[in-house]
């Protein structure tokens, strides 16, 4: 669809309830629950849920339903908000925990609840303000390019409610079907959600998850992108893993504590990706994301520097409803006031050099995970090796400039505290603006809305941090907080002077190598650092797309069995999402261990394996029945 001739579902002439008490009131409260659950759900397993779709499910049924409002922008606002709370948590949880982890280890004190609330406001802020100026390079110019994926799912989810018929019920079939599917796995644990194999005598693995949203974000990005994913995770899996394995046999190597082949003897492939990889991953990420931002400079110098000329010509009346941003006067100001706030309140341990490398790298992060989640969706962006690249360069500024020992380590965490965060939120506006953008929705009353939504997320998560601290301690069986404790690694690596830069470099150049023969290479160090069972899930998505693409229908037929893909999928998305975040409150209430019966019933391994296989076959089946075997009207 070329971006000119593009409409909006709520034409920018027609002015409908956006940013009202009710719209505000219900984003707050699900900007607090969400933020809650995803706290828990990532610091357990090291991975968040998207909420927008959530979100706006649950704003067009109190909307709609309960309130009987018919204001498709006002549930917008309500999904705004409330998914705030699951970006910043998410970004608080991989990097913050590291300072309860040197508490515990009596090398400091615990950080005070002002200091964790004012870290986690000014980075969520500043994501919210980056992208200001970034949304008509990033969401407008690229609308055909970038496809937004959760983005366009939270759009397709609200107009589905607002439509009516056989639209809304294939996206409630794709909920509904996604949440059992998802209780069926995480809940009960009666079939396996990752399933892997691996040939006796090679130390590569392969597998796949079975989760429906994740093979929904493969379906939705289309084949492409699919396949550089895939690429990368196999390049990780069966080619970098197995050649450590074959060349390290009993070497110790760094962050390693023992001989590889014991590392691979008790954990296998993951072990050794856990250990390794992850750096190679990050470095990629890091060569991934500099190579992205030279590439899109052109076009960033030009969107500020239009915002800078509006700042003179535009009274704010001139512009259309569906272009009217927060005034770029108020977006810098706020941007250098926030830097000052950082390099002045004693709460953050953070010099005005510190505070200089955070803005700087705070727009650079912004820009590379807006693209990222632009790609792959919110779910995917892996804000974690954002956070490695700062700490990296942070921590060895941090040294140069004397800033060493616990005070510079520290120092280096709150750096990569806010910047993790501002990645999440960015990436997270990036996917409300582009479902504004879809709807018609007021730019400039969605970016408020994200600032109340950080505001709130603030407020609640240094309670949440302290409740999970004292209820289970992180670093333990219950709370493993593995991104926590990899970024803890990383700085006393670097402080130390032990960090291993040979892993890192090897993962940036295969990024320079990939960009050099035309491979796009976001979406392939993604690959490289996420594990090979999700990209594979990812891919299977893919080649479902694909396969409808290629059929041999009528144009009209066969876009209509491509968009209720695309619908069902984007149920599949909101559905998880919801059973998600119910399960990680039984979790946290204790109630889960009365709903598994995996450890009741003693299923076997193989029994679990083949139940998931046999399980993945039917999501896809219900894909299907729901798009190419669906019964139309002529």
């Amino acid at each position: 669809m070329d971006k000119k001739e593009f409409k909006p579902y709520v034409p920018a002439e027609k002015v409908t309830p956006e940013l009202t008490v009710t719209s505000i009131i219900m984003g707050v409260l699900l900007a607090v629950v969400f933020g809650a659950a995803n706290a828990y759900l990532g610091l357990r397993v090291g991975m968040t849920v998207s909420a927008s779709i959530p979100a706006a499910v649950i704003a067009m049924g109190v909307i709609r339903v309960i309130m009987r409002k018919n204001s498709i922008l006002e549930s917008n606002i309500v999904q705004t908000i409330g998914s705030a709370g699951e970006s910043l948590a998410a970004g608080a949880i991989f990097t913050l925990p590291t300072l309860f982890l040197w508490a515990a280890e009596g090398k400091m004190e615990k950080p005070g609840i002002l200091e964790i609330t004012v870290i986690a406001l000014i980075g969520g802020l500043l994501g919210v303000f980056f992208m200001v100026p970034l949304r008509n390079a990033l969401i407008v110019k690229e609308h055909s390019v970038l496809p937004y994926p959760e983005g366009t799912a939270c759009a397709e989810v609200l107009l589905a409610g607002e439509e009516g018929g056989s639209k809304a019920s294939t996206v409630f079939a794709g909920m509904g079907f996604a949440a059992l599917f998802k209780f069926v796995i995480d809940g009960l644990k009666v079939v396996a959600g990752e399933i892997s194999y691996s040939v006796k005598g090679f130390a590569g693995q392969i597998g796949t998850q079975i989760y429906p949203a994740v093979m929904s974000v493969g379906y939705i990005c289309g084949a492409r992108i699919s396949s550089y994913m895939f690429a990368g995770g196999l390049l990780s899996w069966l080619v970098l893993i197995p050649l450590i394995v074959l060349f390290g046999e009993d070497i110790v190597m760094y962050p390693g504590t023992e001989p590889i082949s014991a590392i691979f003897a008790e954990g296998g492939a993951s072990a050794i990706w856990s250990t390794y990889i992850r750096y190679i991953g990050a470095g990629a990420l890091a060569a991934g994301g500099i190579i992205s931002l030279i590439k899109s400079l052109p076009l960033i110098v030009k969107t500020f520097g239009g915002a800078l000329k509006s700042i003179s010509i535009s009274k704010g009346n001139s512009e259309e409803r569906t272009a009217k941003d927060i005034s770029i006067k108020i977006v810098l100001a706020a941007i250098v006031v926030l830097t000052l706030l950082v390099w002045l309140i004693p709460a953050i341990p953070v010099n005005l050099i510190g505070a200089v490398i955070i803005v700087v790298f705070g727009f650079f992060f912004a820009t590379v995970s807006s693209r990222m989640v632009g790609l792959v969706g919110s779910s995917n962006n892996p804000v974690s090796g954002m956070a490695i690249a700062t700490l990296l360069i942070a921590t060895v500024i941090l040294k140069v400039t004397g800033a060493t020992g616990i005070a510079g380590m520290c120092s280096a965490i709150a750096i990569g505290s806010v910047i993790c965060i501002v990645a999440a939120i960015a990436g997270d506006t990036s996917q409300d603006l582009k479902t504004g953008y879809l709807l018609g929705a007021t730019p400039k009353k969605q970016q408020i809305g994200e600032v109340i939504g950080v505001i709130a997320s603030a407020l609640a998560i240094g309670g949440t941090l302290y409740l999970l601290d004292s209820a289970w301690g992180f670093g333990t069986d219950e709370l493993a907080a593995p991104q926590a404790t990899l970024m803890k690694l990383i700085t006393e690596g670097v402080m130390d002077g032990n960090l291993p830069w040979t892993l890192v470099f090897i993962g940036a150049f295969i990024a320079v190598l990939v960009e050099v023969v035309g491979i796009p290479v976001l979406p392939f160090a993604i690959g490289v650092y996420l594990p090979v069972q999700l990209n594979a899930c990812i891919m299977v998505g893919g080649l479902v797309r694909l396969a409808f693409d290629k059929l041999k229908r009528e144009k009209e037929e066969k876009e209509a069995i491509v968009n209720d893909g695309i619908l069902f999928c984007s149920g599949m998305i909101a559905g998880e999402g919801l059973m998600g975040i119910l399960l990680a409150f039984l979790a946290v209430f204790g109630v889960n261990s009365f709903i598994d019966l995996s450890e009741k019933f003693d299923i076997p391994p193989v029994v679990s394996n083949l139940g998931g296989l046999a399980l993945f076959a039917v999501i896809i089946l219900t894909l299907m029945k729901f798009s190419l075997w669906k019964k139309r009207k002529k």
